[in-house]
């Protein structure tokens, strides 16, 4: 029996150290130009991740008027589009990010 609570003791504290160790959050923000949706969402996204990743995310501005040939690697077919890299699965939610909730939704970051 106590190799169960040696194994129990272990899963504990993997899964402890699993929710302090802090993850690197990796999102790429697809705009075309500095219109009022692309601002928008540029603010919309620091604002929610001050709030919810504060220190552990890099926010990357794509502007497909400058590179359009970005535009194939994530398949955008819509701006302004948030693509989630890290951590995985890639996710993509699509507008100018003021429905918090629903991006909050979209990057995992609060159940469904």
């Amino acid at each position: 029996m106590p190799a169960k609570t040696n194994e129990a003791r272990k899963s504990r504290r993997d899964t402890h150290a699993a929710l302090e160790a802090p993850e690197q959050w990796n999102l790429r923000l697809y705009v075309a130009g500095q219109t009022p949706r692309a601002i928008a969402a540029l603010d919309n996204l620091k604002r929610i991740c001050e709030e919810h990743l504060a220190g552990k995310y890099t926010i990357e501005v794509v502007d497909l008027l400058q590179n359009p040939q970005l535009a194939r690697g994530d398949q955008i077919l819509a701006v302004p589009t948030l693509v989630r890299k890290l951590p995985e699965p890639v996710r993509k939610i699509i507008g100018d990010l003021s429905n918090e909730e629903r991006v909050l939704v979209g990057l995992d970051l609060r159940p469904r």
